[in-house]
């Protein structure tokens, strides 16, 4: 039996599709690992005193495994884990983190405060993205361990933000503590040095929200910055500046 011949114009076209699917699955843009989460309504206000209420017990914890600054620490050294839930008056935070070595050599709350242990809450009001640097598109507040709470204003200095931020840490023994956050939220049109009205939260609100943690034992930098969220690329220490790379969430009721 004689097979037919293949036109040589047809052998070319196929390849010359072949190559262009091939090169479109590859540009194809990929899953974003930061898939987006449900937060968990609570009815009854937690108190921000490092006990775990029943409110708490009801929601599931979720790891900080992320390293954006230096590398893997051993689980001595540093494990962190968080919840998160919502009411109308806010958006609450447990972390429970383990750290052998606390410092906090810089006494001066708006000098180097990331160089200390210190935890560290991003916040994306409406989910927006985008560059918060200089301006409140969003927040990155660095909770010290005296639980002085600083961010970088508009005029591009460090403030104290004690208004914006309820917040507490026990020790829990074996170099465990537990930090209770309370955050009032925010549109960005928040002005520094005004007085600014918190927003009511709702269920179905997007929003973007990180959390992590500065590491430091024995520096005068800090060794080591932990977070929630996936960042892709080289520089993974892009918080403080682009809200994209938050987690995204969803309050659900």
């Amino acid at each position: 039996m004689t097979m037919p011949k293949i036109d040589k114009t047809y052998n070319i076209l196929f390849i010359y599709v072949l190559i262009i699917f091939i090169s479109a699955c590859q540009s194809s843009p990929t899953v974003n690992p930061r898939e987006r989460k449900a937060i968990q309504y609570s009815e009854k206000l937690p108190v921000i005193d490092g006990i775990i209420d029943a409110e708490w017990e009801k929601v599931a914890w979720n790891p900080i495994d992320q390293y954006w600054v230096g590398k893997k620490p051993s689980k001595n050294d540093f494990q962190g884990q968080y919840k998160v839930m919502w009411n109308e008056e806010g958006l609450f935070v447990l972390a429970k983190i383990t750290d052998d070595i606390l410092v906090d050599n810089n006494r001066n709350p708006l000098k180097r405060y990331w160089d200390d242990d210190c935890l560290e809450i991003f916040v994306d009001e409406d989910g927006s993205r985008g560059n918060h640097q200089f301006n409140h598109n969003a927040f990155a507040y660095h909770i010290a361990l005296d639980q002085k709470i600083v961010d970088i204003g508009t005029d591009s200095k460090p403030h104290l933000y004690p208004n914006n931020v309820n917040s507490t840490m026990v020790e829990l023994g074996n170099n465990e503590y537990l930090w209770e956050v309370r955050l009032n939220m925010y549109k960005d049109t928040y002005r520094d040095g005004m007085t600014n009205a918190p927003i009511k939260l709702t269920a179905n609100q997007d929003f973007g929200f990180a959390i992590a943690y500065c590491d430091n034992d024995t520096s005068e930098e800090r060794e080591n910055f932990i977070g929630s969220s996936v960042v892709e690329g080289e520089d993974k220490n892009r918080g403080w500046i682009d809200a994209g790379v938050f987690g995204r969430y969803t309050l659900v009721k």
